[in-house]
């Protein structure tokens, strides 16, 4: 029933960080790069994943909203503001108007011209090479499942063949129960949010939405979930977390995934505590 993000993922490292293929390591935590490399390129932009990519993440993850004309897009904000030349929301606009604006710049001038992507091309590009989560915006989400972003994406999915590397998640339940409706082994994550949950324990949220792992804020997370969490076997996987330090501290908590803009720090902290774990290792024998 439950199933760790790291069961995703085409390549894992062995013991001396070399990638290798369908090889279970001691320590699966996963590396997930939140909207990309987005510390460095413009967020849930194709450069942003290519970055990520690049940096050794084992997934990406990104966020999908639908445009006026019923287009699965790529893109966090249901206002297009901050992070495009535009104004509005994304909902009003058709896929080639959308297309026009520059969804760079404002992250830097080198990066001018970056364009909104289609979830099509994403998932095209990150096939053979990296495991996805997609994130169903709350605002994209509706009432009825025919023909909502949920079969939309389930569809883009299947179509482009990443079933076994693409895992869902959302902040609105109704988008975790449309996605189990329209296909019963689709896996899914929970993201926590107070206001659809109140005080449950994880278990209770998860095993009620029958989904494969829980994903929440570092902020959040606090001994009695990871009790609860670890007691029922559901995998937690932690966001947004930057710090080196906060990144150790997760380590250690054994928590099952890690949300970073940064991933090569990620990497770095990752592959560095496997070499000490190699080092006392052999200084034991």
């Amino acid at each position: 029933m439950f199933k760790p993000y790291h069961l995703f993922t085409y390549n894992v490292r062995d013991d001396d960080g070399v990638r290798v293929q369908s090889v279970r390591t001691a320590d699966p935590l996963t590396l997930i790069a939140h909207r990309g490399a987005s510390a460095y390129y413009p967020e849930n932009t194709i450069t942003s994943f290519e970055g990520a990519i690049a940096m050794g993440a084992d997934m990406v993850e990104l966020d999908v909203q639908l445009t006026l004309d019923g287009e699965v897009v790529v893109f966090h904000d249901e206002d297009i503001t901050r992070c495009t030349n535009g104004r509005g929301r994304i909902a009003d606009y058709a896929l080639v108007n959308l297309k026009k604006l520059d969804a760079g710049s404002w992250f830097d001038k080198k990066f001018s011209g970056a364009e909104i992507p289609l979830l099509t091309d994403v998932l095209s590009l990150c096939k053979d090479r990296i495991a996805v989560n997609i994130e169903i915006k709350t605002e994209a989400v509706r009432d009825t499942i025919q023909g909502g972003i949920e079969e939309k994406c389930l569809k883009i999915v299947n179509q482009i063949g990443l079933q076994d590397h693409v895992v869902f998640s959302s902040f609105d339940p109704r988008a975790l129960r449309h996605l189990k409706h329209l296909d019963r082994e689709v896996p899914i994550s929970v993201l926590f949010e107070k206001k659809f949950y109140d005080a449950r324990l994880p278990s209770e949220i998860v095993i009620s939405l029958a989904g494969n792992a829980f994903n929440c804020s570092r902020r959040e997370l606090n001994k009695t979930w990871l009790a609860d969490l670890k007691q029922h076997g559901i995998p937690v996987n932690v966001y947004t977390v930057d710090d080196e330090i906060f990144m150790k501290r997760l380590h250690a908590l054994c928590v099952d995934g890690i949300f970073t803009n940064k991933p090569d720090i990620l990497r770095t902290v990752l592959d560095g505590l496997r070499q000490n774990r190699k080092i006392g290792g052999e200084n034991k024998t």
